[in-house]
């Protein structure tokens, strides 16, 4: 008869062991990389349908079933959207110096994809085929070199110059088309080879007096055709852009009333550009002059239930109300007479922007720490937090026990929504896709901040359990091998003996012959 040896049970406890470990590790790391289990998902994906398991088929357009949930759909992929940062820095004059100084690159490939694009919508239009210059500055937008989107930017330029000189009729599209052109390499040169806020400054004021130009010539002409059109849009766009970051070079240099008034004069003149949340510059600058009544009364035009909300706007608000009552806020204090009707106000504000985005409070709390903000957000993601805390951070800072306020009540929120995928108190759940869209825009050095927590699937915690016990399996097995053997050879036995009993009561209510019978079979 075949004996099984103690070196047999260590050489399979010891395997066991070390198969179970490479899948908890391969489970662990696909884990933090994509969020879920890699068995769980096989599972679902691929052997649910072997073994019947209905899948969902992809909706009929016309022939809805369930409308509201197309309808939470709908509002989901809405809050999955990428935005603009509305305080984005420049890449020559600030990202770029970081990585000069850290060898760490700030904005990752697919933010500066999405930026790309940006400037291709609002720079460009249709009949840019019908001038070199404009060609050029074309391709320079969509060119991934940085080097080589100057060295075509200075291009457009001479071609504009060379023109300027040598054109004797002009046509249609002659003089002051040709400004325009000058007016976005003028951009994209203070972007990108500006090194410091004062020389991208001085492009923008070169790219100001030919956007203007533009701007008031194409207003004055009326040609009812699509043509035009896309020309009024675009000259409409590269004005907004170059007073806006005329404003925000003006904010960083110190002058802030002249970038308040700037912003201020663009959100009279362009009403209908609300999308491009100049309120939130504006908000930034007056916090920074500390005039909290016209701090109150921006937020009370755009703190709107029908305009769409913000890290800035709920915090801005949640602020102005710890303002008037944090430098006096005590927790003993507040536990023992209860909170007044300004604390409470103060404390349901500070919930509701919690659970707009729930990352701004590590931030401003310091207890993680601040990166470069990326070109764009993600509202009430990662990405948000990180630009509201980075430019707003000393705004919390100024006001006497805000931030100590901010302390003791922002994580009641989630005592108040205890199931934050499932459903709101204020807002609509928050969206399970934030952590994937916050990993493409932050770089690879930051740690993403991921809410709410996600638990450990149960694959990990069984292949850690089971590497562990085979691994004692195989320890034990090798010190003490004699003992081990009459412990397994006693398991099994144990294991086995229902299944003996089993056949001992069927062998016992069975005809011998016929038990003799299927023996033999």
């Amino acid at each position: 008869m075949f004996t099984l040896t103690p070196k047999f049970y260590v050489a399979l406890t010891g395997t066991s062991s070390l198969i179970s470990g490479l899948i908890f590790i391969f489970e662990w790391w696909y884990f933090q990389k994509y969020g879920t289990s890699f068995i769980e998902q096989v599972s679902v994906s691929h052997l649910r349908p072997l073994i019947g398991g209905v899948e969902n088929s992809p909706p009929v357009p016309g022939f809805s079933a369930n409308n509201g949930e197309n309808e939470t759909n709908r509002q989901s992929l809405s809050e999955c959207k990428v935005w603009r940062n509305p305080l984005n820095l420049f890449r020559g004059a600030e990202y770029s110096r970081y990585t000069w100084v850290t060898g760490k690159e700030p904005l990752t490939y697919y933010d500066m994809n999405l930026s790309a694009q940006d400037h291709q919508t609002f720079f460009t239009c249709d009949t840019d085929s019908l001038r070199p210059s404009d060609t050029v500055m074309q391709k320079a937008w969509r060119e991934r070199n940085p080097q080589a989107r100057i060295k075509a930017a200075y291009q457009a330029l001479e071609l504009n110059n060379e023109k300027y000189f040598f054109l004797l009729q002009p046509t249609y599209f002659s003089i002051w088309n040709i400004c325009l052109n000058c007016a976005t390499a003028y951009v994209l040169l203070a972007e990108e080879e500006a090194t410091t806020i004062i020389d991208a400054e001085k492009y923008f004021k070169q790219a100001l007096k030919a956007g203007e130009t533009v701007y008031r010539k194409s207003q004055h002409c009326h040609p009812q055709n699509s043509q035009h059109e896309a020309q009024l849009r675009r000259d409409t766009n590269v004005l907004v852009y170059v007073k806006r970051r005329l404003a925000m070079c003006a904010r960083k240099l110190g002058r802030i009333k002249e970038a308040v008034k700037i912003m201020r004069d663009l959100m009279k003149e362009f009403p209908l550009l609300s999308m491009l949340n100049i309120h939130e510059n504006l908000l930034e600058a007056l916090l920074e002059l500390q005039a909290y009544a016209d701090v109150q009364a921006v937020l009370a035009k755009y703190d709107d239930i029908s305009l769409p909300k913000s890290a800035a706007i709920c915090y801005t608000a949640a602020l102005l109300k710890a303002r008037a009552v944090s430098d006096r806020f005590s927790p003993e204090t507040a536990s023992r007479r209860g909170l007044s009707t300004a604390e409470i106000n103060a404390v349901e504000a500070i919930h509701r922007a919690v659970e707009f985005n729930p990352h701004v409070p590590k931030y401003l709390l310091e207890m993680k720490s601040l990166i470069l903000p990326p070109e764009h957000i993600l509202k009430r993601g990662d990405s948000e937090a990180v630009a509201y805390a980075f430019f707003h951070l000393q705004h919390w800072k100024r006001i006497e026990g805000a931030l100590n306020l901010l302390h003791c009540t922002w994580e009641g929120t989630f005592r108040m929504i205890p199931y934050p995928l499932e459903k709101g108190h204020l807002f609509y759940p928050y969206p399970s896709c934030t952590e994937t869209a916050d990993r493409e825009l932050l770089p690879t050095f930051h740690d993403v901040s991921v809410y709410p927590q996600k638990e450990l699937p149960f694959f990990i915690h069984f292949t850690a359990g089971l590497c562990s016990f085979s691994a004692m399996l195989a320890v034990l097995t090798h010190q003490f091998p004699e003992l081990m053997v009459i412990f397994a050879k006693a398991f099994f036995g144990m294991l086995l003996s229902p299944f003996n009993f089993i056949m001992e009561k069927i062998k016992r209510f069975m005809p011998s012959s016929l038990w003799h019978q299927l023996t033999q079979i």
